[in-house]
Parts: structure tokens; sequence; C-alpha cells
């Protein structure tokens, strides 16, 4: 059954030139924006540098080996962020983001964003990511433009 057959019938038919040509754009919109929204993450990480990352956000709570894993957590979230943004090596730095996500979920579990820092967010995140290495960079990414990806 080829996809002309599985769409919907357009309300408007006239508008299915416009569809088709955005098609593409959407799933960069999706993973630009997943991209840039991480960074702001991380990039307060990168600034504060390993230690003090490694102090207010792992040690105190109780989480070790705290520096190597401050290391990863800025890595992830400025060069992966940007990477995921760019659509370069999308895959690798989706998945690694995905991960960390289903961790911090997991380490928040059962509470919920009302009854204190809850898991719906990380989780929100982690499915997009997962959706990401799902799809790849898409049409408009780096990883198509140098004709690689993982």
């Amino acid at each position: 059954m080829s996809s002309a057959q599985t769409e919907p019938k357009l309300l408007i038919p006239q508008l299915k030139p416009f569809y088709d040509f955005v098609r593409p754009l959407s799933w960069t919109v999706v993973r630009l924006t997943s991209g840039l929204m991480i960074l702001p993450h991380g990039v307060p990480k990168l600034m504060a540098g390993v230690a003090a990352t490694a102090a207010m956000a792992l040690v105190r709570r109780g989480i070790e080996p705290a520096e190597p894993l401050a290391v990863l957590l800025i890595v992830l979230e400025t060069l992966g962020g940007l990477c995921v943004a760019l659509g370069l090596f999308t895959r690798f730095f989706a998945a690694a983001i995905c991960i960390e996500m289903a961790v911090i979920a997991g380490t928040l579990w059962p509470k919920f964003g009302w009854t204190g820092p809850g898991y719906e967010y990380p989780l929100m995140w982690c499915l997009i990511m997962f959706a990401i290495v799902l799809r790849g960079g898409g049409p408009w990414s780096l990883d198509r433009r140098i004709g690689t990806q993982l």
C-alpha cells in the first residue's frame, strides 16, 4: 500500500504542494528545537566547570563517581545538544541523551511535577530523543550533507 493510499484526504486539496514542501522542514524544526532546548542545561554546567557541576548536580544527590559523570553531562548537554540541533552524529547523541534522560526520570520516579521535581519533563525529553534516534537527522541535516549516519 503506497503512502498516497494511507494519507487522509485533504479538506483543501490545493494545500498538498505546500504540505509536500514543508514535510521535511517539520522534522528539522523538531530536531533543531530539541537540540537547542538541551543546550541551556549544559552551558551553565560548562561555564561552572567539572568540579562545580559534580558538586552541585551529583554529589549532593549521592551520585558517584561524580566528576566523570559531570564530564559526561557537560558533553551530552552542550556538544550533544548542538549536534542534535545541527543533525550531526544525530542518532549517537540523541541515543546518549535519551539514556541520560531515562536515568534522570527513573531517579525522580514516582514523583510528578506537582508533587516536587518530577519525572515527566525528563521522560518527555527521553521520548523525543528516542524519536530522533528512530528517524535520524532527516533530510536537512549535516548527517545527510556528509552522507554518513549511524
